[in-house]
């Protein structure tokens, strides 16, 4: 796929930073190198670790760093947030916090509220409700106010945000050391053999389709990822279950339990808002598509949140309920399993 065929509402995961042309005379040359002697103030080490990410594409490929850059390349460098755009607007938008002192906020973000302002979606995000709510929030390395980890839009859940510079550097620490604790609900396709596992295999931005993230076994693209699952309700073609999450990878739940064959219920870019499992009956397609109207995202809850209070040192933890779309969807798999069953 190339990314001019993406269309503008698609365009949130990704922007272009910069683009070249290499010239006709240019000799064979690795494109490491070659960007090197374009962008200023980078650094070899951050231009190979974008190509480790798949983030510099040639001709609208993602290539490796040792990518020989020919006469006419068009090569590209293509990153996770707004290269120029100020989108930092205060909304009077109303946030359901769980938790709040001088150093932190904990909210229950809902399904379909963009975490932070993108191309596509300049308004209406948490972080426009954040700095409404809160002057002078301390930012991060990527110019977004508070946020020490994110969730996908269509992910309902809980979110740590910090609202000084300490609680930014000690929260940030804490997730980067994996000391935080988060736990997901995940209703996805199949019946999953095994009770409890681990789905390990470095995740990083799929070389087939930009719009995904994908699993590398082998290490070579990426960045290593670690998830535990363990399975809450089965409902013959759907299987109920918790996630735990050793690193926090973009897309992380949903690339690796793609990748073992159990992609979440309805999630429109893995694939998962299609009937995966199941029988071809029409009653249960229809079944299914009442299903999908009543979760019309992906299933997926960030459930459960700890942390150690910057200050106090003492370990947090917080609850949310899953929201009123996947506890209808799930009573309506509760019921049509017992109906299955007599």
């Amino acid at each position: 796929m190339k990314i001019d065929d993406i269309d503008e509402l698609e365009k949130e995961e990704f922007y272009e930073h910069y683009r070249f042309v290499a010239s006709e005379g240019q000799e064979p040359l690795r494109v490491d190198k070659y960007l090197m002697n374009f962008i200023e103030y980078s650094t070899r080490n951050k231009i190979q670790q974008a190509a480790k990410a798949g983030n510099i594409l040639v001709n609208d490929i993602a290539v490796k760093s040792n990518y020989k850059v020919k006469a006419k390349d068009v090569v590209r460098v293509v990153l996770a947030h707004p290269p120029h755009e100020n989108l930092l607007v205060a909304e009077n938008i109303p946030l359901d916090i769980l938790f709040e002192d001088d150093e932190v906020i904990v909210v229950n973000k809902p399904a379909g509220m963009v975490v932070h302002p993108g191309h596509g979606n300049y308004s209406g995000t948490l972080v426009n409700g954040l700095i409404y709510h809160i002057e002078n929030l301390p930012t991060n390395s990527n110019e977004r106010p508070g946020l020490v980890h994110r969730i996908d839009k269509d992910t309902s859940g809980l979110l740590v945000v910090a609202k000084t510079e300490y609680a930014m550097a000690h929260l940030s620490k804490q997730f980067f050391e994996r000391t935080t604790e988060r736990l997901y609900y995940a209703l996805v396709w199949g019946n999953i053999d095994e009770e409890e596992g681990i789905i390990e295999g470095n995740i990083g931005r799929s070389l087939k389709n930009r719009l995904q993230m994908d699993v590398f076994p082998s290490g070579e693209f990426g960045k290593p990822a670690i998830t535990h699952y363990k399975v809450l309700e089965r409902f013959s073609y759907v299987t109920l279950i918790q996630c735990k999450l050793e690193t926090g990878r973009t897309h992380q739940i949903r690339a690796h339990l793609k990748h073992i064959g159990h992609t979440l219920f309805n999630d429109e870019r893995y694939g998962g808002d299609i009937i995966l499992k199941g029988t071809t009956f029409t009653k249960y397609k229809q079944f299914v598509e009442n299903c999908f109207k009543t979760l019309p995202r992906q299933g997926l809850h960030a459930k459960t949140l700890g942390f150690q209070h910057p200050i106090t040192k003492e370990f947090l933890q917080f609850n949310s309920e899953m929201p009123e779309d996947m506890q209808l969807c799930l009573e309506k798999w509760r019921s049509y399993t017992i109906n299955q069953k007599e």
